[in-house]
């Protein structure tokens, strides 16, 4: 897609922003910033899109954009919330992926809740194998990272997440 197609730029934005949405509030869990990143990603993605080499899939390209501006808009977020004093941290307690089925929705809020727990590169992983569905090597792709590292990372995750819940549900049933 070259810059200035608003024909291909349209097409790009039906095919992923759907996607890009749904990893934004992976990451975010609050719609109107899953909806600001959405925008903000699209912003990039129209100025640069001639500088798109394609030397990988263009889906990697836009969830690798995707991932960046969630992260660096959290951490944006988080600094203007410590210069707050008088506010406490904002994140939603009415959460929900719209990925998730209604009889799930509670389980959900709590995962997701655990999951921002997780380092950066964790998290990431996580959310785009699991949440997202994407294949083990199109995150390495999008995390610059080798497949290798990408499932230590999963691994690693995994192994935090279940030892978060088990704390916080010690008599909950294992499956």
């Amino acid at each position: 897609m070259a810059r200035g197609d608003d024909k291909a730029f349209k097409k790009l934005y039906d095919t992923f922003s759907v996607k890009v949405y749904n990893t934004a509030i992976s990451y975010t869990q609050n719609a109107l910033d899953a909806e600001e990143i959405t925008q903000d990603v699209f912003t990039k993605i129209y100025r640069s899109a001639g500088t798109f080499k394609g030397d990988s899939a263009v889906s990697t390209w836009i969830y690798r954009i995707t991932v960046n501006t969630s992260l660096t808009f959290i951490k944006r977020k988080k600094r203007f919330v410590f210069f707050q004093l008088s506010k406490t941290k904002s994140k939603t307690s009415d959460f929900y992926h719209p990925g998730v089925l209604l009889e799930k929705k509670e389980e959900a809020k709590m995962l997701f809740k655990v999951i921002d727990t997780l380092s950066d590169n964790q998290k990431t992983a996580f959310i785009l194998s699991f949440v997202e569905g994407l294949p083990r090597q199109e995150v390495a792709d999008i995390m610059g990272l080798s497949l290798k590292a990408v499932e230590s990372l999963l691994m690693r995750a995994k192994r935090n997440l279940r030892q978060k819940l088990e704390k916080m549900y010690p008599n909950r049933k294992k499956n």
